[in-house]
């Protein structure tokens, strides 16, 4: 096989055993090499500038700049990335933002091996690679009605186990305000109570703890 033929991988995660183990399943196939490994989000977009590899796995939650972040700032300076994001993490709004930040595949940890190398094949030549559980908890993202920017700030805010009040003093808006926003948000994430929404939002990967 010819070297233009082998597909050049970055792995960016910042679990050593995560990168050490994606890296002997890649070199082991004979059209693939791991070029660089990055431990965080900075890391993987210097590392992405350096090498240029034909596809990087990105994890979505790393130190310094999360993998949405360093996505984005990839896909800005090289139009023509090829990104696989390979997460724990399969909240819908999680998928949304990284597909939408420019990955072309959306993988979980438990994805079988076989899976992992046909999408990183699939992504090196231009093709989207998305699982039909991905694509499902896609679909439904779409058809959910959608946070406001503000009420966005609120619900992470209350999933910081944030008061009315506290919110209040935070976004400098009053607290009749504050609790108009914590209404729609209940109403929109189909929940009950301020408990239920923080659930909901960290479930969905609207928020982060």
């Amino acid at each position: 096989m010819n070297h233009s033929e082998v597909i050049q991988v970055l792995i960016a995660d910042d679990h050593p055993i995560v990168r050490q183990g994606l890296a002997a399943l890649l070199d082991r196939e004979p059209d693939m090499t791991v070029v660089a490994q990055a431990a965080n989000g900075c890391e993987a977009v210097e590392m992405f500038r350096q090498h240029q590899p034909n596809v990087a796995l990105i994890d979505l939650r790393m130190p310094q700049m999360n993998g949405v972040a360093a996505i984005t700032a990839i896909c800005t300076e090289f139009k023509n990335a090829q990104i696989v994001v390979l997460t724990t993490y399969d909240g819908d709004e999680d998928i949304y933002n990284g597909l939408r930040a420019g990955a072309k595949s959306y993988l979980l940890k438990d994805t079988e091996p076989e899976q992992i190398l046909a999408a990183i094949r699939n992504v090196a030549n231009g093709k989207k690679y998305i699982p039909l559980t991905v694509g499902a908890k896609l679909a439904q993202r779409m058809e959910n009605p959608q946070l406001s920017d503000r009420e966005l700030e609120v619900v992470r805010l209350i999933a910081s186990a944030k008061s009315n009040q506290e919110i209040s003093s935070t976004l400098n808006i009053s607290e009749s305000t504050v609790k108009f926003h914590v209404n729609n948000i209940l109403c929109k994430l189909g929940v009950n109570d301020r408990t239920q929404a923080a659930i909901a939002a960290l479930k969905r990967g609207i928020a982060n703890l």
